[in-house]
């Protein structure tokens, strides 16, 4: 039976209108996204094959062109409307960001380093440049690859921090390997950073890392 045979009520798009989506389960806004389904099968029977295959929502968006396409009634097409879609929410939080929300919404901070960082394979250090009416001046990916204080250099933090006029900022940094918790490394290189940017006084409001789904807060836990 087709979505549009069903009864109003239960239609995913007509559901999301009249209670929001966080009425529907996640094969039901793959559904909406993809609007249509493939023969035999509607579009919340291919959203639920979608949950199916990739296991989680993290790992589809994480999946390449070649694994998307893997699965039925999935291509290039919708590959790109997908990474549409989270560009867009990328640029609506950062501009979120720019609007001084940085202390009072930290969890528009996480969701957006998620959507920043959560997808790299390799270990970016990204930092976020903060004026002193807390809005966003800019995000700049600084360093990738293991980062050690030999990779990770504190005087360009202090330069990009002068050249963007910053009066603080927040750091981050994924973990591809899955796990949150901070190491030795990531502790000494904050505590050098904040002793470094201190001397021209520029503070570090946060540190988070970044594991899939997981952010992990060096405020929240003491560390800074």
């Amino acid at each position: 039976m087709a979505i549009t045979d069903w009864p109003e009520n239960q239609r995913p798009r007509e559901r999301l209108i009249a209670h929001g989506p966080a009425s529907l389960s996640d094969a039901e806004l793959l559904a909406v996204f993809l609007r249509i389904g493939v023969a035999g099968k509607t579009a919340v029977d291919l959203g639920r094959d979608m949950v199916s295959h990739f296991g989680s929502l993290h790992a589809m968006f994480l999946a390449s062109l070649e694994q998307f396409s893997a699965l039925h009634g999935l291509g290039p097409a919708k590959f790109a409307q997908l990474h549409a879609v989270m560009e867009l929410a990328r640029r609506a939080l950062s501009e979120e960001l720019q609007a001084g929300i940085t202390l009072t919404s930290p969890q528009t901070v996480r969701e957006y380093l998620k959507l920043l960082l959560a997808g790299k394979s390799y270990e970016s250090f990204t930092v976020l440049f903060v004026d002193v009416g807390n809005r966003l001046i800019a995000t700049k990916e600084m360093f990738r690859g293991t980062l050690t204080h030999t990779s990770v250099y504190p005087r360009e933090v202090v330069k990009a921090a002068l050249r963007h006029n910053a009066a603080a900022l927040l750091l981050a940094h994924n973990h591809p390997s899955g796990r949150p918790e901070p190491s030795a490394a990531d502790l000494s290189l904050t505590n050098t950073l904040r002793q470094t940017l201190g001397m021209i006084e520029v503070k570090i409001l946060d540190h988070f890392v970044v594991a899939g789904s997981q952010v992990y807060s060096f405020a929240e836990h003491g560390h800074l």
